[in-house]
This record gives structure tokens, C-alpha cells and sequence, in this order.
């Protein structure tokens, strides 16, 4: 009877401790949670970074000359999507279009850029397009198609984006309900009437989140302009970083710092990007009194 009851009496002990822990675990909040999870990472990588024989003092030295090319990460990427909402307002306007020929330009354009590396696009704008011009156009408009590689790499990413965009901006008219369209038409509007004050302000709210998105992923992909041969003018972090780490033989050490920029640079338009996806969702989201 003692063994048997001594028996039952571990398996209640030990239910009870995983009990009192689960409680305990309850009561700690989520976020504390969280950023012990991160502070777990961060010395796990700052004792690999010290154990790996990096040199810090380069690093620190060099940092603010890579920083400095922030501005132009950010000014390649509010240019390129200005230009990719508008090739994607475009492109979408045409998907939903009963015009052939709008149509089927849209579709081709969706296809072939959705459908090649970003890169060889690049590329395709730097060194191809001038080439093309060449053989199709007289030598004086021919020049209009000689870019640097800022150029042709802005208008790169505006095209690429701009397809992706396409569908989002597609799916966000479509989500508009179709009653609204025939009240309008019932007003006797026009379709470019419809369009600009019904459907497409209702369509912006829906359109506006995933758009963000990809902005901050343009901010990244703006780093391959500097593949192209960019000078220093307009070098971006990555760019920097490369020439910089090359001269002093510090190619990995600089490329951490470049990351920390973009990672960086991400991480403050994310966090710009949640509050202008509260601002949009008022109104449309159900919340609970407290």
C-alpha cells in the first residue's frame, strides 16, 4: 500500500509542478515573452561576432561613411514607387477593361516582368535598351535610351513593382462591390466618372496595406542598382559597403554594416506602415468597448 500510494504520489507531484508552471508561464506577458526570446538571440550572435575575429574598430570607423548612403536608398525607392503606382494603376485599369488591346498590353506586361529575375531586368534597361535603340531609332533620339545606371535601375524596379502591384491593385477594385458601380451608372456616370469617385477611393483603402509592402521591399531591392556600376554620388549603402570593404580588405565586415542599414531603414517604415494601416482601418473595424 505504501509503494502504491508513494507511486501516485509522483505522478500528482509532477502534474502539479508542470501545473505551477504553466500558470506562472501565464502570467508573464506575451511582449516579455518576446523580447527575452530576442535578448537570447542577441548574445547568441554577439558572442559568434566577437569569436569570430571581426574587426570592430574598422567597422565603427567606416559605419558612418556607409550610413550616408541611406538617403539615396530611400530616394531610388520613393521614386520608383511613385512610378510603379502609377504603371500598376494603369496596368490594373486594363486587366478589368473589356478592350482587347488594353487587355491584352496589361497582360503581357504583368506576364513577362512577373515572370523574369529582377536583375536581368536591370540589366535589360543598362546595357540591352540602348542597344535596341540603336538599331531602331536615328542616332539623335537613339541617345534618349543612353542611361546611367541609376536611371535604368529606378525605371527597373518601377516596371518590376509595378506588375506585382498590378494585381493588388486588380484584387482591390474587384473587392469593391458591384452594387456600388451600378448605383453610379444608374446617376448616369461615365466609366472614367465611376471610376475616379466611386470605385477607386473605396479601392485605395484596401490597395494601401499590401502597397506598403512592397515599398519596403523595393527598399531592399534597390541594393542591386549598385550591380550596375553606380557612382559615388549615387552609391547606397550596399554600394559603399562594397567599394569600401574592397580597398581595406574588409569585404564581409562591411557588408554586416550595410545590412544593419537596410535592416534598419525597414524597421522604421514598418513601424510607419502599421500606424497608417490603423489610420485606414477606422471605421471598418469592429472594436469592443472596454
Amino acid at each position: 500500500m505504501t509503494n502504491k500510494a508513494d507511486g501516485e504520489a509522483v505522478p500528482q507531484t509532477r502534474h502539479g509542478l508542470a501545473h505551477s508552471l504553466e500558470v506562472a508561464s501565464l502570467r508573464v506577458p506575451f511582449r516579455v515573452k518576446v523580447a527575452l526570446v530576442w535578448t537570447v538571440i542577441a548574445v547568441l550572435l554577439a558572442v559568434a561576432f566577437t569569436r569570430s575575429g571581426f574587426d570592430v574598430e574598422w567597422m565603427i570607423e567606416k559605419a558612418p561613411a556607409i550610413v550616408k548612403g541611406a538617403w539615396v536608398t530611400v530616394l531610388f525607392s520613393v521614386i520608383a514607387i511613385t512610378g510603379a503606382t502609377l504603371l500598376a494603376l494603369l496596368g490594373a485599369l486594363g486587366r478589368v477593361s473589356r478592350n482587347p488591346i488594353a487587355y491584352g498590353v496589361s497582360g503581357f506586361y504583368t506576364s513577362f516582368f512577373r515572370g523574369t529575375p529582377l536583375i536581368v531586368q536591370l540589366f535589360l534597361w543598362y546595357l540591352a535598351l540602348p542597344q535596341l535603340a540603336q538599331g531602331l531609332l536615328p542616332q539623335e533620339y537613339a541617345q534618349w535610351f543612353i542611361w546611367p545606371a541609376q536611371v535604368a535601375g529606378i525605371v527597373g524596379i518601377a516596371f518590376n513593382y509595378g506588375a506585382y502591384m498590378t494585381e493588388i491593385f486588380r484584387s482591390g477594385i474587384e473587392a469593391v462591390p458591384h452594387g456600388q458601380s451600378e448605383a453610379a451608372e444608374a446617376l448616369g456616370m461615365s466609366y472614367r466618372q465611376r471610376m475616379r469617385r466611386v470605385v477607386l477611393p473605396q479601392a485605395a483603402r484596401i490597395v494601401i496595406p499590401p502597397t506598403g509592402n512592397e515599398f519596403i521591399a523595393m527598399i531592399k531591392d534597390t541594393a542591386l542598382i549598385g550591380l550596375l556600376g553606380t557612382t559615388l554620388l549615387w552609391a547606397d549603402p550596399f554600394r559603399v559597403a562594397q567599394l569600401t570593404g574592397k580597398a581595406d580588405f574588409r569585404n564581409l565586415e562591411a557588408l554586416i554594416v550595410a545590412a544593419l542599414v537596410y535592416w534598419g531603414l525597414t524597421g522604421i517604415f514598418s513601424f510607419f506602415q502599421r500606424k497608417l494601416e490603423t489610420r485606414m482601418s477606422k471605421g471598418y473595424v469592429r472594436t469592443v468597448p472596454a
